[in-house]
């Protein structure tokens, strides 16, 4: 089993930035890749961006390009998910990802609200 806890959500002002992380424990060596998803109100939950747990960023969103980057610490077992320039539009909760062989595994979620 893998527990997954993010946190750093917040209240932001559009134009603004917040950094979260995601934690995970337990049995790491079964993940291949975490990612960070988002679900907005009355919206299906969508891929924001992933990581191969050799530190290499895979994919992003279209519409996070160039604002948001991925980025781990095997030594910590973080996941951290940088977020420049926010529109209000990134409202979301925000989950963590892990991809395993054995199956996959999702945090508790943390919202991040943009708003002037």
């Amino acid at each position: 089993q893998v527990q997954l806890v993010e946190s750093g959500g917040g209240l932001v002002q559009p134009g603004g930035s917040l950094r979260l992380s995601c934690k995970a424990s337990g049995s790491m060596f079964s993940i291949y890749s975490m990612g960070w998803y988002r679900q907005a109100p009355g919206k299906q939950r969508e891929l924001v961006a992933t990581i191969t747990t050799g530190g290499i960023p895979i994919n992003y969103q279209d519409s996070v390009k160039g604002r948001f980057t991925i980025s781990r610490d095997n030594a910590k077992n973080t996941v951290y998910l940088q977020m420049n320039s926010l529109k209000p539009e990134d409202t979301a909760v925000y989950y963590c990802k892990g991809l395993g062989f054995a199956g996959d595994y999702w945090g508790q979620g943390t919202q991040v609200t943009v708003s002037s």
